[in-house]
């Protein structure tokens, strides 16, 4: 038997088997043609064009843009509108208050001193926006406050302001047209107003002019009083009107229409508060005889003979408010001849001008000059004058 060496063992398939060799060579060719044709085919389909952003032909794999966090910036307030220190800004303004990003919608808001009714919007990312649903207060200045810290203002991310910070803004004065339209319909004025739109004005500009007219609200009234009237302007009869409100509702009546007034008269509007009482007014004669007439409501309820001042303390003619009043007083002075006097006891006493004052006096007779200044009535017709001269009735003397 013939022995095969280990190297001649491992040659003869070769030799006994060449079939196999020739088949394998077969499938590698029939293989590697297949797929060249393969990647042909996918090579020449039509493709989209990618995004071109700043030169760079090929979009960034998912995993290198996951691998870089987006910054969250902090938030900070940016600017207001009105800004800081803006002065005449009008009574129905909206406030924008912006921030560097978007606000949560779990967010506070900011506060208004002195408060106004109204509600915070977010009408823009990263603005805060104030609706007003009243009017603010004419000459006020309106302090706007932004919370800040952990219960402060938050970002859309949870970022919160290090620290609360204000701004501030002053409302433009009041229109004296306006205030002469309020008063007038609330009854302060022998006027009424009368809109020209008869529907409700919205409450965020009621401190606002309207267009429409005056018109008397008696044809009675004397022309002494109706001579004075100029709608626009701060005439007496306004000054009068504005004291009699200040009365009503317990402020200081030195007749100037400030941000309290505003206020509480634009409440009164909105709440229709008017004036429960009549419209009083009193005209003082100095024609001989000397007379006192006293008008309510445009009709003439009272007339008594009257003292005006002697020729050396005459009492001053013009038209004057009511400033100050007493059931009883004491009156001192100095006479016209250099003596003083001090009466005790003076009843029924209102004063217009200065130290010229309505008021009971006894004296042998009536109707002709014998005070110092004052408009002196006999006691019992002073008593009944008394209750229809409150704080702001005007005073004509002529």
């Amino acid at each position: 038997m013939r022995r095969m060496s280990w190297t001649s063992g491992l040659s003869e398939p070769k030799k006994r088997f060449p079939f196999l060799t020739a088949l394998a060579a077969c499938v590698i060719f029939l293989a590697t043609g297949f797929a060249t044709r393969l990647s042909a085919g996918f090579d020449s389909a039509p493709r989209l064009p990618l995004p071109q952003t700043g030169g760079i032909s090929a979009a960034p794999s998912p995993r290198t843009a996951a691998s870089k966090p987006v910054p969250i910036l902090p938030l900070q307030f940016i600017s207001s509108d009105p800004w800081n220190g803006a002065e005449g800004i009008a009574p129905d303004t909206d406030i924008e208050v912006v921030f560097s990003v978007p606000l949560s919608g779990m967010t506070p808001t900011p506060t208004l001193s002195p408060a106004v009714r109204g509600v915070w919007r977010q009408l823009k990312p990263g603005t805060l926006t104030f609706l007003p649903e009243a009017s603010f207060t004419p000459y006020a200045t309106e302090k706007v406050t932004i919370p800040g810290g952990e219960n402060g203002i938050m970002g859309s991310n949870g970022q919160t302001l290090g620290a609360s910070q204000t701004f501030s803004f002053t409302i433009e004065p009041g229109s004296t047209l306006r205030l002469q339209q309020l008063l007038a319909q609330l009854y302060y004025l022998p006027l009424e107003f009368v809109p020209q739109d008869q529907s409700a004005v919205p409450p965020d500009q009621l401190a606002m002019p309207q267009p429409g007219s005056f018109a008397w609200r008696w044809t009675t009234l004397p022309a002494s009083l109706t001579s004075l009237w100029t709608p626009g302007s701060m005439d007496v009869i306004t000054k009068g009107a504005v004291m009699r409100f200040e009365d009503q509702t317990g402020l200081a009546t030195d007749g100037i229409a400030g941000p309290s007034v505003w206020s509480a008269l634009v409440e009164a509007a909105q709440s229709n508060s008017v004036d429960p009482d009549s419209y009083d007014n009193v005209v003082v004669s100095t024609a001989l005889p000397q007379t006192v007439t006293v008008y309510s409501d445009g009709v003439p309820v009272m007339k008594t003979l009257a003292n005006t001042g002697v020729a050396a303390a005459p009492t001053v003619v013009g038209t004057f408010p009511v400033y100050l009043r007493y059931r009883s007083t004491t009156m001192a002075g100095t006479n016209p001849d250099g003596t003083h006097y001090n009466d005790p006891g003076i009843p029924w006493v209102s004063y217009f001008n200065g130290g010229q004052a309505l008021h009971g006096f006894i004296r042998p007779g009536y109707g002709y000059p014998q005070s110092v200044g004052c408009v002196e009535m006999p006691i019992d017709a002073a008593a009944k004058v008394w209750p229809l001269t409150p704080i702001g009735t005007l005073v004509t003397v002529l």
